[in-house]
């Protein structure tokens, strides 16, 4: 299996407040299937293709429809320094650099023309 290149969209997310519709639907349609992520306490399912081991996106659990999105995640060497170029270049940060407890390090922003994105960097090898 390759590394995938940084700078890449190598990740995305469906937010629901509906997850198991949501997980349902990307089921039937998709043939993708899901388990809880274990570092979210169950507020994230990872998705994974047909005949695939490994994750390539996820569902993440919105409290209310208002929240519900789409998104489309970037995988860079160093999230801080590509949120500060983001907002250099006239992007707002909708979440700052944050890590969770696998040590994945991810921020949400906004373009210059309204559109939600993110970008990640993996957590470390184990």
């Amino acid at each position: 299996m390759s590394t995938p290149a940084f700078n890449t969209v190598t990740w995305f997310q469906v937010g629901s407040n509906e997850p198991e519709q949501a997980k349902s639907f990307y089921g039937d349609l998709f043939d993708w299937s899901f388990v809880s992520d274990p570092s979210s306490d169950g507020r994230y399912d990872l998705i994974r293709y047909a005949d695939s081991d490994i994750p390539v996106g996820g569902i993440g659990h919105t409290e209310d429809a208002t929240d519900n999105h789409a998104t489309f995640f970037v995988e860079v060497a160093d999230v801080s320094a590509t949120v500060a170029d983001a907002e250099r270049l006239g992007a707002k940060v909708l979440a700052p650099p944050t890590t969770n407890k696998s040590g994945l390090v991810f921020a949400h922003l906004m373009d210059t023309s309204g559109n939600r994105f993110g970008v990640f960097t993996p957590p470390p090898a184990a």
